[in-house]
């Protein structure tokens, strides 16, 4: 059985959709980041830098327990372990990883930081909003290029590639984007939201979260207490 640490947030997606995807079982357990769940002892014991998701799965290799953090690491280690959304070929493999790697260093930290200053930030900074704003759009861009002759990411194949990057372009419009912009991008967000999996991944957790952020949450998502040492 897996335990998986988590919340609704486009990183804890990807991994329940793998999860989903891949038939694994598992329980999930919230980490209400809001509450500053994040930062107990517990969850930092298997994710030091306080971020979710994070797993435990008590049937590791050796048949030993085995606790993973980052999402990407994640999504290796499922699809490691399920034998699937991989290819086998080393070609194929290595570009799920380039395109996990586009996701991982680029695509979420750069759409995170456009949502932060279009929704969250406490004031209107019209510099941060351009430039993420902008850069969002270039990486749309990147991607409505890849799939305008090929139906997924990578490896002519649906993988943890398409995983990664699909819950970071459900809240485009609060990223300051259209998906009218970008019909390759579309079609290929489509293809992947009419998936009975990816549907099911997305609910898990979803009733925990609420509609909007206090002042609590806001102070544990991006005040000072994020930068306490522990």
């Amino acid at each position: 059985m897996i335990d998986v640490y988590s919340w609704p947030t486009p990183n804890g997606h990807k991994v329940h959709i793998a999860l989903e995807e891949l038939g694994l079982p598992y329980t999930a357990h919230p980490i209400n980041i809001g509450q500053g769940d994040q930062f107990s002892e517990e969850f930092l014991t298997i994710s030091p830098n306080n971020k979710i998701p994070a797993i435990i799965d008590s049937e590791g290799p050796g048949h030993q327990p085995i606790s993973i953090f980052e999402s990407g690491a994640i999504l290796l280690y499922l699809t490691e372990k399920a034998g699937e959304l991989m290819p086998r070929d080393i070609r194929g493999r290595f570009e799920t990883l380039e395109w996990l790697m586009f996701q991982m260093g680029g695509l979420g930290p750069m759409l995170g930081q456009a949502h932060h200053f279009r929704q969250y930030a406490p004031e209107q900074i019209d510099y941060a909003v351009d430039r993420y704003t902008n850069e969002a759009a270039r990486l749309y861009g990147v991607m409505d290029r890849r799939l305008a002759k090929r139906e997924w990411l990578a490896a002519d194949a649906y993988t943890i590639a398409d995983i990664a990057a699909y819950p970071w372009i459900r809240p485009h419009e609060n990223q300051g984007q259209n998906l009218d912009d970008y019909p390759n991008l579309k079609r290929w967000y489509e293809t992947i939201s009419a998936r009975p999996a990816v549907a099911r991944g997305l609910e898990v957790l979803a009733d925990a979260r609420p509609a909007a952020l206090d002042d609590e949450a806001r102070e544990q998502l991006f005040g000072r207490t994020q930068y306490q040492k522990r």
